[in-house]
Order: structure tokens, then C-alpha cells, then sequence
């Protein structure tokens, strides 16, 4: 613990950038355009808990437009168990499902890197952290579109990997994606250090044998 680390595994959303707007706020907008009369405050009301108790963000063994599909039907199936408790008359219009291509325009939507924001701090400390001779890397538990949003929040030109969940097979708590980014690097646990927001990045980095540190936003 004395010695200090190689390189430092980020964790994304909470850590490294967050969403300009609410989730509720886009959903209802594109869900009204699909017909669908949401409300904005309920919807982020129910996606934290919705969020929760979803099984994993991860597909082991897929690759490609196969992933993209397989992201693509596992928000889909986030955003039609949120709409049902913020639509004044869910049994009736989601009678049949998700609207025909509303789950693939909010997939799309949410990859436009305008929609989020780099927390002001980051920045420095990434440019602080690499003219120390540090490696970076992102373990997240998020899909194919992350590398796309850091490209385009400037973040990507700090980074020598990218690992998501979806495309590593396993999502935090798991330690596989923690060692599949040690991969990335060619470097041993005891050499790297993870930060994050939440107590799923500490048992995972451990269970890695990798520390963590927590990063407390208010």
C-alpha cells in the first residue's frame, strides 16, 4: 500500500461524467413522440429502483451487431418496467410493448456525448495524473457506447483502455472486468489502484486484489 500505483482504473458515470439533464426528462421526450404521455418526475422516480434490480449489464460471448442488439433489448426492457409506473394508463397503452423503435431512438440518444458532461474537476486531474507517468483505464458498468461518449468528451486521449460490462461478459461487483482492464495494461493488481463512486466498485476492486478509493459527490 506504500507504493504508489502504476496506473488507476476509473469507474464512469458518477466518477468521470454524469448526464446533463434527468433520465425522466429525456425518456418523456421521446416516449411523447412515440405517442406515450410520460411524466418526467415519475420516470425518475422509478429508474433508480428499476435500475437496481435489473440482472447484469453483460453478454459473455457476444460481439458486434449481436452486442448491439443484446444492449439494445436489455434497455428496452429497463424502459418499458420504468414507463409502466409513470404512464397514467399503463395496461392499456403498453398492451402490446415498447413502442415499434422507441427502445433503439433512446439507445441512440443517450450515445450523444452533448447529452452528458464531464465533471469539472476530471480534466485536471487526468492531465495531473498521466504527467506523472500514470496509465489510465475505465472499467464501467455500462455498454458499447461508452467508448464513443469519452471520444467525444475529450476523455478518450487520456486512456489506454476501455472495459464495459456488456462486452467483458461480467459487471461489477465481479472481478472479471477489474482483471481483463490488469490485462489491458500487462500490469499486477498490487500495481494499479481503482476510483470510484459506489461500494460495487470496493468489492470488486478487492475481490480483484486491486484498492480502491471512493469518490464521495454530493
Amino acid at each position: 500500500m506504500k507504493r504508489r500505483p502504476q496506473a488507476l482504473l476509473l469507474d464512469a458515470m458518477g466518477t468521470l461524467i454524469r448526464l446533463r439533464q434527468s433520465v425522466g426528462s429525456s425518456y418523456a421526450a421521446l416516449a411523447n413522440d412515440f405517442g406515450l404521455a410520460a411524466d418526467a418526475a415519475a420516470i425518475d422516480r422509478a429508474f433508480p429502483q428499476v435500475y437496481c434490480q435489473a440482472p447484469p449489464l453483460a453478454f459473455p460471448g457476444l460481439a458486434g451487431e449481436a452486442l448491439r442488439e443484446a444492449e439494445i433489448a436489455w434497455w428496452g426492457a429497463r424502459i418499458e418496467a420504468v414507463l409502466q409506473g409513470a404512464l397514467p394508463d399503463p395496461e392499456q397503452q403498453l398492451a402490446e410493448g415498447l413502442p415499434d423503435g422507441l427502445a433503439q431512438a433512446l439507445f441512440e440518444h443517450f450515445a450523444d456525448p452533448d447529452l452528458w458532461r464531464v465533471y469539472p474537476e476530471v480534466p485536471a486531474c487526468l492531465e495531473r495524473w498521466r504527467e506523472r507517468g500514470l496509465r489510465l483505464a475505465v472499467v464501467s458498468n455500462f455498454d458499447s457506447r461508452l467508448p464513443g461518449l469519452l471520444e467525444g468528451l475529450g476523455v478518450a486521449q487520456h486512456l489506454s483502455a476501455v472495459v464495459v460490462s456488456s462486452a467483458a461478459g461480467a459487471a461489477k461487483p465481479d472481478p472479471a472486468p477489474y482483471r481483463l482492464a490488469l490485462e489491458a495494461l500487462d500490469l499486477p493488481p498490487e500495481a494499479v489502484w481503482h476510483v470510484g463512486d459506489s461500494p460495487e466498485d470496493d468489492a470488486g476492486a478487492q475481490a480483484a486484489g486491486i484498492r480502491c478509493l471512493l469518490v464521495e459527490r454530493a
